[in-house]
């Protein structure tokens, strides 16, 4: 029989000696809102270590097996804090914040740290991207003047992905962005929803800070490939991608961070061109369709894994796509009397869970049972967290632009031109040369090394 420590029985909640309590919140009351989600970032911060010594600033612990996260979920916990610093006011770690979003820029400046390089993939660049993002909209401290700038670096990554290195040069999916940066990487062939929603979405926010139609022209470019791809079905339906050389064979696996990612991404433009009836068609259809499918009972659920099992990925998808449904209540107002009914409802129910851990409020993955389930981790507290800011959405400032107050400078020209594969120059009759020297001294130094290894 396997026996379970107590500390692990208490992190469970599962101690038999103890009483616990769920978070204490009401939320018809910012004020609550506000103490309830302090706790859960509290919590939250539990599971990162990266300010401790002798640690990496910026990254959860992995990726597996060193740990359950991989890289993208550090960009997404800063992302997270940071939607918590501006819904609740609380800045206690805009430090910690800072260092880690900096940490991880890379020497290029783009959100491409080389020890991270055999797993890295367009939609993990881009999380941290969106992070800067978010940084540069809510107007969060400036970097010193010698550090990258918030806006500078989302630039950086637009601009790399961009580049046709990261994309298909012909056939159907031409254009498409691919799942993962590197051909050497497993999926360098998948060309999914979630790379190409994010792209799509860093471009739409761009073209409103900015005010330059040609971010808003990529991105229109990006929605229409994805819908044409058949990734968007007919009944607003979004599925998670497929597989050159045609992309046909379609992974209808839908998640809930797929969905919110367009959303979110339509309603920025809807927002930047002043109400087009064309992003609010697709604002409309996306939020039915994302209810409907992602919150059974008004309750967020993840129907492609939670009947069965989540891995640390999609175990954290549910806290983003309420945060974006949140933001799609800042940038499309009249979407407040159709999304927040629903936010509350679900909120609810995952605050109600929270009874875990040794201070009975560690929060489970499952909302709909109304029981803690024992599953613990960053993703479930970052999936709480979200439920509840996202309720103070509607009444917080809006995503500033450069001309409504924000500060972050910009660089157009960011990111690195060099290409990811390196291309040589023609063979000469000097290399040949040159190499066939090489090859001999070689085989003499092989030969003497089998000489000595027979030797007894």
């Amino acid at each position: 029989m396997v026996r379970l420590s107590t500390s692990l029985l208490a992190v469970l909640g599962l101690a038999a000696d103890r009483v616990y309590g769920a978070l204490d919140v009401n939320l018809d009351d910012p004020a609550s809102i506000k103490k309830a989600a302090a706790l859960v970032a509290e919590d939250l911060l539990t599971f990162y270590h990266g300010d401790e010594p002798g640690m990496v600033p910026g990254i959860l612990p992995g990726p597996p097996p060193d740990g359950d996260y991989y890289w993208w979920q550090g960009g997404a916990l800063w992302g997270t804090m940071l939607d918590y610093r501006h819904a609740t006011g609380d800045k206690t770690y805009d430090d910690m914040v800072t260092e880690a979003l900096l940490w991880q820029v890379g020497p290029n400046k783009d959100f491409m740290p080389p020890n991270w390089t055999a797993s890295m993939g367009n939609d993990d660049q881009s999380f941290w991207a969106l992070s800067s993002m978010l940084a540069t909209e809510i107007g969060y401290t400036d970097p010193p003047e010698d550090q990258p700038q918030w806006l500078a670096l989302a630039q950086a990554v637009f601009n790399e992905q961009t580049h046709e290195d990261r994309r298909v040069a012909s056939g159907r999916c031409k254009w498409g962005l691919r799942w993962q940066v590197y051909p050497s990487n497993n999926g360098y062939n998948y060309i999914n929803t979630i790379a190409n929603a994010c792209y799509f979405n860093i471009g739409a926010r761009l073209a409103r800070y900015t005010d330059n139609s040609t971010y808003a022209d990529l991105a229109n470019k990006t929605w229409n490939l994805i819908q044409e791809l058949g990734y968007i079905s007919d009944k607003w339906d979004v599925y998670d991608g497929a597989h050159l050389p045609d992309c046909t064979d379609l992974n209808k696996a839908q998640f809930s961070y797929n969905a919110a990612m367009l959303l979110q991404g339509a309603a920025f433009l809807y927002n930047y061109t002043d109400g087009s009836q064309i992003w609010k068609d697709r604002i409309d259809s996306l939020v039915d369709r994302t209810i409907e499918i992602f919150f059974p009972k008004d309750i967020a659920y993840e129907p492609s894994c939670e009947s069965s099992k989540c891995n640390a990925d999609m175990l954290s998808f549910k806290g983003y796509t309420a945060r974006w449904l949140g933001s799609t209540m800042q940038l499309a107002p009249y979407t407040r009397e159709k999304i927040y009914p629903v936010l509350k409802t679900s909120a609810q129910a995952a605050v109600k869970q929270c009874t875990g851990g040794d201070n009975g409020r560690f929060c489970g993955f499952h909302w709909s049972t109304g029981v803690f389930d024992g599953s613990v981790g960053a993703g479930q507290q970052m999936n709480v967290l979200g439920a509840l800011i996202s309720l103070l959405s509607p009444d917080i400032q809006p995503p500033l632009t450069n001309q409504t107050g924000g500060t972050s400078i910009g660089d157009v020209n960011a990111g690195s031109d060099e290409p990811l594969v390196p291309t040589f120059s023609p063979i000469t009759g000097g290399d040949r040369a040159g190499a066939g020297i090489l090859t001999a001294l070689l085989i003499a130094g092989s030969l003497s090394a089998f000489a000595w290894m027979s030797l007894d």
